[in-house]
């Protein structure tokens, strides 16, 4: 359903996205992760068509951004970071006056109906000035749903709302997944990997890794992570006996035990060493890496 290949924008010397390619199958939940900076903003306007691209291409069901604009633009729906609402006009009014522009046969029914979707139904009537940031996301939404377009590209949704704004805004997400395919910008990592199907990190205009977060935290975890409680000792001695173990890389305090990243698998050799010293093993046990973990490792290699 969308297509990039070696997508590229520079403007003038700097070098804003550098040669990304990525696809989205339909009904796929695509996150484009990244810090802010990193050219997740300028590669969803080149895919809605709000500016061109400086080389490569990309396609959205079938059609290239650029050559075959307009049909581009009638199969996305896109909100953009910074909703564009026009404050005088009611919450109705403003979905009807998008269908109309869309050119949606029936304005008022799929007005209503969009409306419905998103839960704004008891508010059609409201100025749009007296919205909450919250429910101005969420009539944000209502438009780039109203002319039912297969795809959907979101950016930062949930950026500057509520904790409760933003569980009702990815539950949202998910349920669009199920009949569109969604194309969404963050760089909050849990948000990421509770709502996405598969994940694109861009750092510095560059994709440096991509898949679903399983994926990416088998091939991209180096070594072990373990979690590990020891008992009859103190902070300093169990940290000292834990960074003398041959392969161990870091050891950092964790609740009431320490989170130990090493190369190879060390649990023999650890709970040989905590034993000979007389200490006890309480807990010991695997840790499976994150997508935060990983965001992180990647982002700082890169630097």
């Amino acid at each position: 359903m969308i297509e990039v290949h070696q997508l590229t924008k520079r403007y003038g010397q700097h070098l804003a996205v550098n040669q990304i390619s990525f696809t989205a199958q339909p009904g796929e939940i695509v996150g484009l992760l990244g810090p802010n900076g990193a050219g997740k903003t300028t590669t969803m306007r080149m895919l809605t068509g709000f500016m061109p691209p400086s080389e490569g291409r990309a396609t959205i069901a079938g059609f290239d951004v650029m050559a075959d604009s307009l049909e581009v633009r009638r199969r996305v729906g896109y909100l953009p970071e910074r909703v564009p609402v026009y404050p005088d006009m009611t919450v109705k009014g403003y979905i009807e006056f998008w269908a109309k522009l869309r050119g949606v046969p029936d304005p008022r029914a799929q007005a209503g109906a969009v409306l419905e979707r998103v839960h704004l139904t008891d508010r059609q009537n409201m100025l749009v000035r007296n919205l909450s940031k919250g429910l101005r996301q969420r009539l944000g939404l209502a438009q780039a749903l109203v002319h039912d377009p297969p795809v959907i590209i979101l950016d930062e949704p949930t950026i500057g709302i509520d904790p409760q704004q933003v569980i009702e805004v990815r539950e949202a997400v998910r349920d669009l997944g199920k009949n569109h395919t969604v194309l969404f910008s963050t760089h909050i990592l849990s948000e990421a990997e509770q709502v996405c199907d598969r994940v694109v990190i861009i750092n510095r205009g560059q994709i440096v890794a991509q898949g679903t977060p399983d994926t990416l935290r088998t091939q991209l975890q180096r070594g072990a992570a373990l979690y590990v409680e020891i008992g009859g000792t103190g902070k300093d001695s169990a940290v000292q006996l834990l960074r003398s173990i041959p392969g161990v890389e870091s050891v950092e305090k964790q609740g009431h035990g320490f989170a130990v990243r090493s190369k190879t698998d060390v649990r023999g050799e650890l709970s040989d060493r905590i034993t000979r010293a007389g200490y006890r093993v309480l807990e010991l046990r695997p840790v499976a890496m994150t997508l935060e973990d990983i965001f992180l490792d990647l982002v700082g290699r890169e630097k």
